[in-house]
């Protein structure tokens, strides 16, 4: 059960408690009138003794009726005061909740923030290191095309066609002239 339907329970309660005291309260005046009614009406007439003693019956009997109304008056003032306090007690519970989940919801709106944030001091990190390694990507592809390139002119100077030597017949050789023909 959430306390705010406790709470509403509560006051309910409270409420029916204290139209319970109004009406105790109405009975207690009442009595209390008539109380007076009768003790002022036997002071001015002089009673009989039947009659003074059925009268004080009566007043032994609104006594007792005051007493238990009193009684039931004074605990349901208890009652009262118990569900006061406990209905306090559930408004600062209420309060505090209320504050937490401010405060909690505040929290849940900083977040995408807070995570952007995050991801960009990382990423920051990161495209620091993809450029050095970029730089050094085109770093090393220039000298490895320097050195293609050296080991290309090197390749051509040095290489040199070689021409199958033919062993010579007799000791010299002799060619052909063109004038002796």
């Amino acid at each position: 059960m959430s306390q705010t339907t406790q709470m509403m329970q509560l006051q309910a309660e409270a409420t029916r408690l204290h139209d319970e005291l109004q009406v105790r309260d109405q009975l207690v005046q009442q009595l209390s009138q008539e109380l007076f009614r009768l003790v002022k009406g036997n002071a001015s007439i002089v009673p009989s003794p039947e009659m003074s003693h059925a009268h004080m019956g009566e007043v032994r009997a609104l006594r007792e009726q005051l007493q238990n109304v009193e009684q039931q008056v004074q605990f349901y003032q208890e009652q009262m005061t118990t569900k006061d306090n406990e209905i306090y007690q559930l408004r600062q519970s209420v309060q505090e909740l209320t504050d937490r989940t401010r405060m909690l919801e505040q929290v849940v709106q900083e977040l995408p923030g807070v995570y952007r944030q995050k991801f960009a001091e990382r990423m920051t990190a990161i495209r620091e290191k993809v450029a050095l390694i970029q730089r050094e990507n085109r770093q090393l592809h220039a000298e490895l095309q320097s050195v293609s390139y050296r080991l290309a002119v090197r390749n051509r100077r040095t290489t040199q066609i070689d021409l199958p030597s033919f062993p010579s017949i007799g000791g010299s050789a002799t060619l052909p002239t063109l004038g002796s023909v």
